[in-house]
């Protein structure tokens, strides 16, 4: 069983800017003609949908004796505390708190985010943070597994 998985999707008014992609798309081979301007629609929308799709495919999952956020799997043993961030401390996390050595699995439509430290020797990153929808059930998740 699986105590945690999120996946970070994009918002919805993307998918209509996706779809006005294909529109502005359509409108530009008008002058060509009704054949091209559908393809251009059709084209249009479907790579700017695979963009949007892509870019909110991003999971966070603890499975098992890691943490899988993205591309990186991070083993439960060399995590320390974990760290519930509101819309404003998330915020000066991604800015002035930020460390560059950091591990950020960041999505600028997700305002709260949790903050994890990593204690391993041979690992210079000093934590993680991750853009999530539900930190409190991320750091619950994190906590009854470690126990």
């Amino acid at each position: 069983m699986q105590p945690y998985e999120e996946r970070l999707t994009a918002p919805r008014s993307w998918w209509v800017i996706a779809a006005l992609v294909g529109v502005a798309c359509a409108l530009m081979l008008l002058p060509v003609g009704t054949l091209p301007m559908l393809g251009g629609l059709v084209g249009g929308a479907a790579v700017s949908a695979v963009v949007v799709s892509s870019y909110g495919s991003a999971r966070i999952r603890v499975v098992g004796d890691a943490l899988i956020a993205g591309d990186a799997k991070i083993p439960l043993t060399v995590l320390g505390t974990a760290e519930v961030l509101d819309a404003e401390e998330a915020m000066a996390w991604r800015m002035h708190k930020a460390d560059a050595r950091a591990f950020m699995l960041l999505r600028s439509y997700i305002r709260t985010a949790v903050r994890v430290e990593i204690d391993d020797p041979s690992d210079p990153t000093p934590y993680a943070y991750l853009s999530t929808r539900e930190p409190e059930r991320l750091v619950a998740a994190l906590a009854a597994v470690r126990a």
